[in-house]
């Protein structure tokens, strides 16, 4: 039996999951880390086949992957020659999902005092997700080819279990699509099996209450514009 404070403090984690772009220079113990995916390996898998898999980078490690990225993001030339190797976004945008996209990245930049002529003010600032926003713990998440859209459905609700739990010790997170250009350098960087496909990288610390990215709270949509309750 679930009491009301349990369901207050689960709602509570779940509410305030935001997604985090300045962390604090703050260690995050190893043993938060291990409970923290131990929790979230809890996530449902169609026939409990658990797709998931997880490298958790600290220190010298995650310096040395962002160094990587960065050497080739930052060169026009060489960042063309690196594209996603599946499709996370759709090759068509359409209303309402364009509309959201472009409010939600409009509504940073404000913050950041960044004006739509200041391109490369915006480029640096998109530069900063493969610093894992300065976080002191990366995670890069990697899939079986062989498994398919199902398994990646599973993968999701792994992904969102890891944030939760690293709320509900006070801790935030950011899930990051953009290390999927640079697959090849992630494989590279950590000797990934052929058969491994990355899914997402996440940035995992405790949020910089003084950086202004992070008082960012993007708006959902009302229930009666998602949900049709037929009886």
């Amino acid at each position: 039996m679930i009491s009301s404070q349990q369901q207050e403090a689960v709602d509570a984690a779940i509410t305030s999951r935001r997604s985090i772009r300045a962390f604090l220079d703050r260690p995050v113990a190893q043993e938060d880390i291990e409970k923290i995916l131990e929790v979230a390996a809890r996530a449902p898998s169609g026939t409990n086949t658990q797709p998931w898999k997880v490298y958790v980078l600290t220190g010298q490690a995650r310096s040395a992957l962002s160094n990587a990225i960065l050497a080739v993001h930052l060169d026009p030339e060489l960042s063309r020659q690196h594209t996603e190797e599946y499709a996370y976004y759709p090759r068509e945008w359409v209303s309402p999902f364009i509309d959201r996209r472009r409010k939600v990245g409009w509504d940073l930049y404000s913050l950041l005092g960044l004006t739509r002529d200041n391109k490369a003010g915006m480029a640096a600032q998109h530069a900063r997700n493969f610093r894992f926003f300065d976080a002191p713990v990366g995670l890069i998440f990697t899939i079986d080819r062989v498994m398919e859209q199902g398994s990646w459905l599973d993968y999701g609700m792994f992904l969102q279990n890891i944030m939760v739990a690293a709320r509900g010790r006070g801790l935030d997170t950011c899930p990051q699509a953009a290390f999927t250009q640079y697959h090849r350098i992630i494989a590279e960087q950590l000797r990934l099996p052929a058969n491994e496909t990355v899914v997402c990288g996440m940035a995992l610390g405790w949020a910089d209450p003084e950086k202004i990215e992070n008082s960012l709270v993007t708006e959902r949509e009302p229930l009666a514009s998602f949900v049709h309750f037929v009886k």
